[in-house]
């Protein structure tokens, strides 16, 4: 009962905007594909009334280009800008390493969250990229070889690895070590 008064307490608007998020086909969809890619302003509302999220300082590649209009060279530059210690503290810090006016991303507010994390946070540690990750880093996984770090060294120049699926491939990589290495590594 308590669910239907406040329903009521809603206005007319309010409750055609939860319908509509309860009730849209988008919905089912980001159901079953939480990774796919958003291809409008209204499809970005939907996501983030399910409680899509996307730390724009932990951001990979993938995530930029889940949003609408972002093109494969904006995503890496946001990437390779957080990688290299840029920390985006609004969307108007993400608009100025785009070189865009902070009001062209602004439908992009409900879905971009800008969290810090401090030298100190458990979080600031996460995994190097494969794609970035430096030999010592390379040759501190388990089961990692002088030969095997120098491929990875080869392969990653001459294209970046787009997945562990790509990786397992390049590199010829058993299971055994996709397995352990993703707990160490992302790519």
């Amino acid at each position: 009962m308590t669910h239907t008064s406040q329903f009521s307490s809603r206005s007319p608007r309010q409750r055609l905007q939860a319908w509509l998020s309860r009730f849209h086909p988008l919905r089912a969809k980001l159901l079953r594909d939480p990774m796919m890619r958003l291809s409008s302003v209204a499809e970005v509302a939907v996501a983030a009334d399910l409680g899509v999220q996307i730390d724009a300082n932990q951001a990979t590649v993938d995530d930029w280009l889940r949003l609408p209009g972002f093109s494969i060279h904006q995503a890496r530059t946001l990437v390779r800008l957080s990688q290299s210690g840029v920390v985006f503290y609004c969307l108007d810090d993400v608009a100025a390493a785009l070189g865009l006016a902070a009001q062209h991303l602004a439908f992009l507010t409900p879905i971009l969250q800008f969290c810090y994390y401090d030298d100190a946070s458990p979080l600031a540690s996460l995994p190097p990229s494969l794609n970035y990750a430096t030999v010592a880093q390379l040759m501190a996984l388990p089961d990692m070889s002088t030969a095997m770090a120098e491929r990875i060294l080869n392969e990653r120049q001459r294209s970046p690895f787009a997945s562990w699926s790509d990786a397992h491939q390049r590199l010829r990589l058993t299971s055994e070590q996709i397995s352990q290495w993703m707990h160490y590594l992302k790519v």
